[in-house]
């Protein structure tokens, strides 16, 4: 048990329900760690389950959701545009103890995928590349290289940020606020 998760766990409003989730995990063979400020169990240094804390709910959170079977149709994305984590929400323990035997069948199931190398197939920018961030593109060929050079999903997440705005301009304005953001490698919200 890492010290670090108990300080987390002591400010969350979630206590008891992170408290039970967070047994049931460590009844698996999982290392847990703080990443992002948050509890995270990792098999053989990868992501395999977050817990999180929210205002309405608290949730456990599977890094490769996408690739479990879910029978039991207990699985949500986090957000629409998610692509491979799927996270179960709890507002009560007896939620919790309820579900148990599916939880761990869940959690077994992730390690078993991660044993097996399986990797969830991530579209790669399926939306267009607005042509403002084209056009900063061929002017400045250190951002296009910096750019490519970011996550898929930190590549994805300025898409959707600047495909959001109505006006070429407001795209343009937005290119150029997240500019050197992208030159330091950093993603939209980091």
């Amino acid at each position: 048990m890492n010290p670090k998760i108990g300080n987390y766990l002591k400010k969350s409003k979630w206590q008891k329900e992170l408290k039970k989730l967070r047994a049931i995990i460590l009844s698996c063979p999982l290392t847990e760690e703080l990443k992002w400020g948050k509890p995270c169990y990792t098999f053989q240094g990868k992501n395999v389950v977050i817990l999180q804390g929210f205002k309405e709910f608290c949730a456990l959170l599977f890094a490769k959701g996408a690739l479990l079977k879910d029978p039991k149709g207990i699985l949500e994305k986090p957000g629409q545009n998610t692509q491979g984590a799927r996270r179960i929400p709890f507002t009560s323990v007896k939620e919790i103890v309820e579900i148990e035997s599916v939880l761990k069948a869940y959690l077994n199931e992730s390690i078993q995928a991660e044993k097996a190398g399986l990797e969830v197939s991530y579209k790669r920018n399926p939306e267009p590349l607005p042509k403002e961030l084209e056009n900063k593109f061929n002017e400045d060929p250190g951002l296009k290289a910096a750019f490519y050079a970011l996550t898929p999903g930190r590549q994805r997440g300025y898409i959707l940020n600047l495909s959001s705005a109505k006006q070429s301009k407001t795209r343009e304005s937005r290119v150029e606020k997240w500019r050197r953001h992208i030159l330091n490698g950093k993603g939209l919200h980091d």
